[in-house]
């Protein structure tokens, strides 16, 4: 069930991540308003204007596997507008693949020895749906139904944060870390998994940002499970912005 969960950690991390490093900024203590947070992340970003311009992106890279020796597989990640998903994680020369077409989506997971596509289950459709699109949760985020307020103050891994409350069109209810000097996310709230028998918490940290076509961002990301150990990384290699990307890579995986 490892896999299964890193597919959708996957998902969940690289959908809310797209965040870029900006100048000099205050202290926390300074208090910004929920709106002052906001407009200097999106600035740092590269602007609204740039951000509108990707239509798509695509991911490659590294996902820790656990296990005794900690392997890693192989990733590709593809993304485009609005919530078009495809995931695929090799293992074992095989492939495991999870696709998300904006309305619906599937799954094929041999490791678990099932050769036949799936759909998602009611509950994986409702995860996806409630996802933040490719630009992340506060690029327009009136335009998608959300509202945002400060929510305080807070350390996270030493650095002063703003803590931001995203109330979702939906009703949903994430929180939001800043960083108070370079307006880079830090940490965000990801959907609660049901493991064990019970739904647990998930956050996601985002380090090492990188510049890629003007737009910053995070090539490690890491996916905590209160009450799981260890966490997960993904390792991202490589980025490319707006590769072309027919839409029938997102309807459900072909059987070979």
């Amino acid at each position: 069930m490892l896999i299964k969960t890193i597919l959708s950690c996957l998902a969940l991390s690289v959908l809310a991540s797209m965040e870029v490093v900006a100048a000099d900024a205050p202290a926390a203590s300074a208090q910004l308003t929920a709106d002052q947070v906001v407009a200097k992340n999106i600035a740092a970003k590269g602007g609204l204007q740039a951000w509108r311009a990707v239509q798509s992106m695509s991911f490659s890279g590294k996902v820790d596997a656990g296990g005794k020796q900690n392997v890693q597989l192989p990733f590709v990640m593809e993304m485009k507008r609005p919530r078009k998903t495809r995931v695929e994680i090799e293992f074992a020369n095989d492939k495991a693949i999870q696709t998300y077409d904006g309305a619906n989506g599937w799954k094929l997971r041999p490791f678990l020895g099932r050769r036949d596509v799936e759909q998602f289950s009611a509950e994986e459709l409702r995860s996806a749906s409630m996802e933040s699109q490719l630009d992340g949760p506060l690029v327009d985020y009136a335009t998608k139904g959300t509202q945002v307020e400060l929510a305080g103050v807070e350390k996270v891994e030493g650095h002063d944060t703003y803590k931001l409350k995203l109330t979702m069109n939906g009703g949903q209810v994430r929180h939001l870390w800043v960083d108070a000097q370079t307006f880079l996310e830090v940490k965000i709230e990801g959907q609660p998994r049901r493991m064990d028998g019970k739904m647990r918490p998930v956050e996601i940290y985002y380090r090492d940002y990188k510049s890629v076509n003007g737009l910053m961002v995070p090539y490690v990301l890491e996916t905590s499970v209160q009450g799981i150990k260890p966490s997960h990384k993904i390792t991202i290699e490589n980025v490319a912005v707006n590769p072309k990307l027919e839409d029938s890579l997102f309807a459900g995986p072909k059987i070979k």
